[in-house]
C-alpha cells in the first residue's frame, strides 16, 4: 500500500529518510539486506558482486522491483562504516555495490565509500553506486576525484537512472538534468523502458545530453511490459548502435526470488 503522499511516485524525501534513520548521531546505516550475488546489470553484469541495499527512497515508481525495501516499515539492521566494510572483505569478491532505495540519502554515504577504495589488499574494489538520478550527485562526484588524485587503490562507478514515463511522469520529469553532465566513460545512464513511446524518450535525451560520447547507455524492459526482442529492433532500425540493450540477470537465473538475488 502507498501512503497518500507518494501517490504521484514522488516522496518527501527528508521525512521518508528520517522513517529509516536508526539514530541521529550513531552513524549507522538502514540496511535492509546485504549479500553475495552475480551483478545483474550494469557495466560489471555478470560479475559477482557484494551488494549492500539501504531502506528508503524518495521515488515511488511504477516498475520498482524492490518496493519492500522503500517502505517506511521495512525492518532494518543499523551497520556501521566499519562493520560494512568487514563484511565486504569477508565476502571475499572485489566488486561492491550500494545500492537500495536511493542510496544518496543515506549521509554518511561517503565515509563508506572512502573506506572502501581504500582497501587494497587482498586487491583492490571496485565500488559501484547505483542511484536514480534524482538526487545531487556532485559530492560523490567531487570525491571520487579527490579519492583519485589521492592514490587510493579502488575505483567508484555510478550507474544512473533516467525515469521513463513509463515509471511515472511526476518521477521522470524529477531527473536532475547536471547529474549527467558529471559522467564519464566509468559510467553508466541506464533506462528501463516499457513501451515504444519509452524507447523514443530514451534516444531523444540520451541526443539531448550528449551521453553517447559521455558514458554507457544501457536500454532494460520493463520486465513483463516488453519483448527484449521489441528492444533491439528499435536500436537496429534507428541506428543505435552504442546503446546497450541489457537484460536483468538476476531475473532470468532466479524469477521466483526478489530478495537476496
Amino acid at each position: 500500500m502507498v501512503p497518500e503522499e507518494e501517490n504521484d511516485g514522488l516522496l518527501d524525501a527528508e521525512r521518508h529518510q528520517a522513517r529509516h534513520t536508526i539514530a541521529p548521531r550513531a552513524q549507522l546505516f538502514p540496511v535492509a539486506e546485504k549479500f553475495v550475488s552475480v551483478n545483474g546489470e550494469g557495466l560489471a553484469a555478470g560479475r559477482p558482486a557484494a551488494f549492500i541495499r539501504f531502506a528508503g527512497c524518495n521515488m515511488w515508481c511504477t516498475y520498482c522491483d524492490t518496493r519492500w525495501a522503500n517502505h517506511p516499515l521495512v525492518e532494518v539492521e543499523g551497520w556501521s562504516v566499519p562493520d560494512l566494510a568487514a563484511w565486504v572483505a569477508e565476502t571475499g569478491v572485489s566488486c561492491v555495490t550500494l545500492t537500495g532505495g536511493e542510496p544518496l540519502l543515506q549521509p554518511y554515504l561517503p565515509d563508506l565509500v572512502q573506506t572502501l577504495l581504500a582497501v587494497a589488499d587482498p586487491r583492490p574494489l571496485r565500488v559501484e553506486i547505483e542511484t536514480n538520478g534524482s538526487r545531487d550527485l556532485s559530492l560523490m562526484a567531487h570525491l571520487r576525484e579527490a579519492c583519485v588524485e589521492a592514490g587510493l587503490p579502488g575505483s567508484l562507478h555510478f550507474t544512473v537512472d533516467w525515469k521513463t514515463p513509463t515509471a511515472g511522469e511526476a518521477v521522470s520529469a524529477a531527473m536532475r538534468r547536471e547529474n549527467y553532465e558529471l559522467l564519464d566513460t566509468r559510467d553508466a545512464v541506464k533506462f528501463v523502458v516499457g513501451t515504444e513511446d519509452d524507447l523514443a524518450f530514451m534516444e531523444c535525451c540520451a541526443d539531448e545530453a550528449g551521453l553517447w560520447d559521455r558514458c554507457a547507455v544501457l536500454v532494460s524492459p520493463v520486465w513483463g511490459a516488453i519483448e527484449p526482442a521489441e528492444i533491439a529492433a528499435y536500436l537496429i532500425d534507428h541506428g543505435l548502435d552504442r546503446a546497450r540493450l541489457q537484460l536483468q540477470l538476476h531475473k532470468i537465473i532466479w524469477p521466483d526470488e526478489t530478495r537476496g538475488v
